[in-house]
């Protein structure tokens, strides 16, 4: 299973308008993977409830996992996201 932690880089956390961006790129991945706080169960990442659920705060450290097939990049390019906290999608989700 390939694996990323990283720590959220919006200062508001994976909530409302960062949770969107996050679930929409995790979606557009097209590939199942999970997101889960360090230490805590895995959720669906391309699931909106289930990521604000998380309740994640702004630099703490979160895992992205997924065993699909182009995982690595992927994973890769989500871990970008969330570390940098970007305010829109980049064009190569």
């Amino acid at each position: 299973m390939a694996e990323r932690r990283v720590n959220v880089g919006w200062a508001e956390g994976l909530h409302a308008r960062p949770a969107s961006i996050f679930v929409r790129a995790a979606s557009a991945a097209g590939i199942p993977m999970t997101i889960a706080k360090a230490g805590g169960s895995p959720v669906n990442a391309a699931s909106m409830l289930a990521v604000l659920g998380l309740g994640a705060q702004g630099g703490e450290e979160i895992v992205l996992a997924s065993d699909a097939e182009g995982a690595e990049a992927a994973l890769d390019r989500l871990a970008k996201l969330v570390a940098e906290g970007l305010e829109e999608l980049p064009e190569t989700v």
